[in-house]
Parts: structure tokens; sequence; C-alpha cells
């Protein structure tokens, strides 16, 4: 195999904060202890398929910009397909992310047939078994791309065509096969066309009994093949469509409560897709831990002055620690992890630029860890927080909660008590000052 990436020649490794070596790490030291865990093991990264090896940089208004022999049409697509999984295996081992993840169309080309679509994934997954025995790489996840082919126009799940449904039903079970095969620790499901355009032409109660119903069945499935990997479901407010069904953690939620799945699926939380939604990281990071479904992360983020995904790389300490410490808060990463759906500029058109990218992202998740890290063991946020809600720590505070009391009994008890609460700080600069002190102190 003829090397893609001949500007590096070895491994990006860690050379500390004040290096200027653009091909090393600032911050990412895998090794490193972080609250008595190794810094490879909190983080989990995993580089993503699809818009490194298979976007040719375009976007509405202009063909691709990159570099990309294996998209060339006049290659025959099983030898494209090769051709790409060497390229992309070699960035992988090279940047030293632990995992990769993919869609199944990412991998291997769709045939004439869906007979020879299974086929072509087939081959290919003996192929990326083969790469991760030689390089030590794992998956964190696969996906059924049930998106972009035009027959799911109208949704793949929420079709209003039967054997749409039918057939979206069959390509993810080939997929959750082959991710099962190669060991993956989850499966997801993105809806990227799960939502209306319109609501004049929509059943929406038959839609979302359909996505009901097509969610039981995975979950059904996963168990018949002993796949122990979590399901994870990926939340996204709107675009391509005007409304989608997973518009954040919230709506997942009330959705999984509604069909029984609440405790068989969770969700994958992309950056861009919380500020979409008009959330935070942090808020949909916090949102899924309260309510116990949270399992992994698309690190990336958005343009404040553009309202769509443009899945920029993750260069925000701030915008990333806050999401972070949220994590570490409710356990950290089990199954999942931090994957990059990056994409680089049209413009960075050198093939090292994706190791840049990787790398300013790598260091940016790292230096958040330990920021997030030392806000956790300072302890002074907790404190400032725990000040904020003492009296509910209280056993009258417990009382409250428990239903010891009805509307009548507290109308008495503040007539009896002459109950009259005065207002209290929140401190809100003082905590923001807090989180910037730590900002500027970890290392």
């Amino acid at each position: 195999m003829a090397d893609f990436f001949t500007d590096v020649s070895s491994p990006i490794a860690f050379a500390g904060p004040d290096s200027d070596d653009p091909f090393s790490f600032r911050w990412y030291d895998k090794d490193r202890l972080v609250m008595g865990k190794r810094m490879e093991d909190h983080l989990r990264f995993a580089a993503c398929y699809w818009h490194s090896f298979n976007w040719p940089g375009s976007d509405i208004f202009g063909d691709g910009t990159f570099d990309r022999p294996w998209l060339n049409p006049a290659m025959d697509p099983m030898e494209a397909a090769h051709l790409k999984m060497d390229a992309a295996f070699e960035f992988f081992s090279k940047l030293g992310v632990p995992f990769f993840s993919f869609h199944d169309r990412d991998i291997a080309p769709e045939g004439a047939t869906f007979a020879e679509s299974c086929s072509n994934l087939d081959t290919m997954i003996d192929y990326a078994a083969s790469h991760m025995e030689r390089t030590g790489l794992k998956l964190l996840w696969g996906t059924a791309q049930l998106f972009f082919q035009p027959r799911f126009a109208a949704g793949a799940a929420t079709n209003p065509d039967p054997d749409v449904f039918r057939y979206a039903a069959a390509q993810l079970k080939h997929c959750l096969d082959a991710t099962h095969r190669l060991g993956g620790a989850n499966y997801v499901l993105w809806g990227g066309r799960e939502g209306y355009e319109t609501l004049l032409n929509t059943r929406m109660g038959a839609e979302l009994d359909q996505l009901g119903r097509f969610l039981n069945m995975v979950v059904q499935y996963k168990h018949d093949i002993g796949f122990e990997g979590a399901i994870l479901l990926e939340p996204k407010p709107q675009e391509p469509t005007k409304h989608q069904y997973d518009y954040d953690s919230a709506t997942v939620y009330g959705f999984l409560k509604r069909y029984g799945l609440e405790n068989e699926i969770k969700v994958n939380i992309e950056v861009n897709h919380a500020t979409l939604g008009g959330h935070d990281f942090n808020h949909e990071v916090a949102q899924a831990v309260s309510c116990g479904i949270f399992g992994s992360v698309d690190a990336n983020r958005g343009d404040d002055r553009l309202g769509w995904d443009t899945d920029q790389f993750p260069n925000s300490v701030e915008q990333m620690s806050l999401g972070v410490y949220e994590i570490l808060r409710g356990g950290g990463f089990t199954t999942g992890g931090f994957m990059f759906d990056t994409k680089l500029r049209r413009q960075s058109l050198d093939r090292s630029d994706l190791f840049h990218g990787h790398i300013g992202a790598m260091d940016t998740m790292a230096r958040s860890l330990l920021v997030a890290a030392a806000l956790i063991e300072s302890g002074e946020l907790e404190a400032l927080v725990a000040a904020r809600y003492a009296g509910w720590d209280t056993e009258e505070g417990a009382k409250l909660l428990s239903g010891a009391y009805g509307l009548a009994d507290l109308h008495q008890q503040v007539l009896a008590d002459n109950i009259d609460p005065t207002p209290r700080s929140g401190q809100q600069e003082l905590i923001e000052n807090l989180i910037n002190r730590t900002i500027e102190r970890a290392r």
C-alpha cells in the first residue's frame, strides 16, 4: 500500500504546551492520569469515515475541491473502496486515535441490487477487520446511511411508503450485523430525514408510531444477535427537514418513554446540533445525564453567523470544558466517546490539513478535560451550587418532594409560620470568573 499522507511518517506524539511543531500534540498526552484515569480512556477519541474520506469538499454552490483519488467516478467502485480504506486506516493510525466510525455506504458502494449492496459491504467489512487486526484500532460505532439515496427523500422509518420502511429495516439489519462483527461499542441511529417538510401532507401521529415500531425492532434484533454495544439515537433539530422528530435530548427522552425504550436507547449528542436547537452543549449533556440516556458525543462546532450544520472542528476550551464537566459529573463515558464529526473548510486543500484539524480538536478536548477535572477536584463550583440548594438537602426539603404535603398543608404552613422568603444571589458573575480562572490555570 502506498502512503497517501506522506507529510507524516510516524504517529503524532505529545510534545507539551510549548511545542511549535504543527504535527504534535500540545495538550493530548494519552497516558497522563486525570482523576486516576488515563486521558485516552476519558476521551475515547474517534475519527469519522464520511466527512474525512467520503466528502469531496463540495457545497450547494460549488463542486468538490479536495484531493481524494478514490472519489474519481471513473474508478471501479470496489477498487476505489479499498483504496479509500487504505488511506483512512493510514490516517487513523498516524493520528493515534483509538477508534473510528462509519456509515455503511461510506465504506462500500451501493450495488445495482440490495443483494449486491450487501455483498459489497460484507467484502469491505472483511477488509476493515484485517486493518483493525493489523493496527489495533477499534470501532466506536457504525450506522446505516438512511438519508442520502432518493428513496429516502420522505424519510426512512417515517416514510409514507411501507416498502421504504421495509427497505430501511433490511439495510439497517445488515449494517448492525456488520457493526457487531467488528466489535462495535455502539450502533447509532441518525434519522436525517425522520421529520416533515410540511404538515399539509403529513400524518404526524402515524409517522411517530412507525418510528417507535422501527426502533423497537432494532432493539429486539440487538438482543437476538447478542450485540452488547449501546443503541444510540442522535438528536437533531432541523436540516434537512423543517422539523425533526428527534429535536433534542428532552424530545428524544419523551419519545423513548412513550414507546417503552427509555432503558434500551441512549443519545449520541452532537455539539452543533445542540446549538442549532437553541441549547448549549453542556445543557444537552446535563439533560441526557439527568434522564439516564447519555451515551456518546459528536465533537464539533457551528458558526454563530450561519444557521446550518457547518461541522467545524472544536476549538473553544470554554465551550467544551463545560460539556466535559457535565460528562465527568455524570460518571464519564461507558461505551461512548468523542467522535469528530467534522469537516475541513473547502479551501483547506493540503492532505496535511486533515491532521491539523484533528490535532487542534484533540488538544482542545484534552485541555477541556483538564479544566473540567480541575473544577471537580477543587470543589469550588459544587460548593457554590450546594449552598444555593441547601434548603432542599434538609429533612424538611426531602418531605416536600416525598408527597408528605399537599397544597392545603403548604398553605397552612405559610400562614402559621409567616413564611416570607427573601431573594438570594445566584452569584452568576462570581461563577463565571471562577470558570475563567480555572481555564487560565489548568495545565
